[in-house]
């Protein structure tokens, strides 16, 4: 059931009612029982509950293929290769004592 701003031409009481879309506008104010108008309201946004609903669901290959270029190369220090100097210093065989 939707829910319906009203004003009153009268004394211009603002008020909301939440009420069935069968019913009839309401016609008096209940502050002052001058006459109302029904304003049109913007309403509730649209709302999706639950899982299973993402904007990225749905969109294009080459859409992501643009997205992936323009983030770039993902660098992590697990995969990332060592450098020679590093690979080097790691390597070297520690002396041996007689």
């Amino acid at each position: 059931m939707p829910t319906y701003e009203y004003e009153c031409q009268k004394c211009g009481h603002h008020y909301e009612l939440y009420q069935s879309i069968k019913d009839a506008p309401k016609r008096t104010c209940p502050r002052c029982r001058g006459r109302v108008k029904r304003l049109l309201g913007t309403g509730a946004g649209l709302i999706f509950k639950g899982s299973g609903f993402y904007t990225t669901d749905y969109r294009k290959p080459a859409y992501k293929e643009a997205a992936k270029k323009e983030s770039g190369p993902s660098t992590t220090t697990a995969s990332a290769p060592k450098s020679d100097a590093a690979k080097s210093s790691d390597t070297k065989a520690s002396p041996k004592k007689d």
